[in-house]
């Protein structure tokens, strides 16, 4: 495997040994609160545990399901295998393999939940057991402690544990792009490939959505050899203002057959999207609302007197935007997946231009003759 970023392997070193010192000081402060001491604080596997949640949080095998109750039932079982009174050899196999099986079936894999019920084993005295409440505690308060230490530790440093598919990022279309809209496979479609190469405990679902998108998003740049979207934009781009009327709208839409208009501040900022979609959409509210027909709502809401309404009423502020730098096969999915009419370009939060879709369909065009007349050569 590739060697890890420094500053990644920092991060998830000095939290672990952070984590691990300070579960062994609230232990400390616990059994004497207590008053009693079960000989028992820090368990060898709890180092293995530290290292899933802080350096791989985003592991299937590190998530808090698979942590706590891996490690808990391997415990259980453990402690029922040293009830039969076996070698410690027989044991120690015995209780591995069970517990192996028993966090399968409750969908809590854990490598160190294996290493849990050996030290289990290994740590009963002879000819006795160390009861069900070794598996409370330590075994189970351990871990969740250390887990817990490490959802705050984890966010606290930018990273996202418990593990969830980051929110869709509406500011740069780039940024994670919903990989079941870009693929066309859901997430049980992306399991269901991953439990056929018996993939599932090394990578979820989600990562593995987001892998495959980005490989597709990069297979697509290199065949567009850099383009960028600068180069296909269009610069002369009609705008409204926030506070422009929507009568006035819909005459730029009539006026020049667009179905996207930019909403720009004064001083190019761009600050939303209004589509013909939005105006219909706003109108049919109305008419709900107010129990009239829709053509009624829709020409009292166009109409400056009547309405009142403006751009900023009915606009999009939930923005994908690119780059003028960016290459176009970000717009390759941006615009082709059914949910985007146009990609403002921007810098700075300033337009600078708009790709639509015939655009990007006149570059495919282009591209696709140009490589019909590329003479072959021996």
């Amino acid at each position: 495997m590739s060697r890890p970023k420094w500053r990644e392997a920092l991060r998830a070193a000095l939290g672990a040994g952070l984590a691990l010192a300070l579960c062994g000081i609230l232990l400390v402060m616990l059994e004497a609160w207590r008053g009693m001491a079960s000989g028992y604080l820090l368990i060898a596997p709890l180092g293995a545990t530290a290292f899933l949640v802080f350096a791989v949080p985003n592991s299937p095998l590190a998530q808090p399901w698979s942590a706590v109750v891996g490690n808990t039932v391997s415990a259980i079982v453990a402690i029922a295998v040293t009830g039969l009174g076996l070698a410690p050899e027989l044991g120690a196999g015995l209780a591995v393999c069970l517990a192996m099986a028993a966090m399968a079936a409750l969908r809590a894999m854990h490598p160190p939940g294996a290493a849990v019920a050996l030290t289990t084993v290994l740590s009963t005295p002879e000819g006795g057991t160390l009861g069900l409440g070794f598996a409370a505690s330590p075994v189970l308060l351990d871990t969740a402690l250390l887990v817990g230490l490490a959802v705050l530790y984890n966010r606290a440093t930018g990273r996202k544990y418990p593990f969830r598919q980051p929110a869709i990022s509406s500011r740069h279309a780039t940024d994670n792009v919903d990989p079941e809209r870009r693929l066309g496979l859901s997430g049980a479609d992306l399991a269901a490939v991953l439990d056929r190469y018996n993939l599932s405990a090394n990578i979820g679902a989600e990562d593995f959505g987001r892998i495959l998108a980005a490989a597709e998003a990069e297979a697509a740049r290199q065949h567009f050899d850099g383009l960028t979207c600068a180069e296909v934009m269009s610069r002369d781009v009609v705008t409204v203002t926030p506070a422009t009327r929507l009568g006035r709208v819909a005459d730029l839409f009539r006026e020049h057959r667009f179905k996207t208009l930019p909403v720009v501040e004064p001083d190019g900022t761009l600050c939303g999207i209004i589509t013909q979609n939005d105006l219909i959409q706003r109108a049919r509210g109305d008419a709900t609302l107010r129990h009239d027909g829709f053509a009624s709502a829709l020409l009292g809401m166009l109409d400056g007197v009547r309405g009142g309404l403006v751009a900023r009423d009915v606009m999009t502020t939930d923005l994908r935007t690119v780059a003028p730098a960016d290459g176009i096969g970000v717009l390759v999915h941006l615009l082709a997946d059914g949910g985007v009419q146009a990609a403002p370009v921007v810098t700075a939060g300033r337009l600078d231009g708009i790709v639509t879709r015939s655009d990007l369909l006149a570059v495919l065009a282009r591209r696709t003759v140009l490589a019909g007349l590329t003479p072959i050569r021996d």
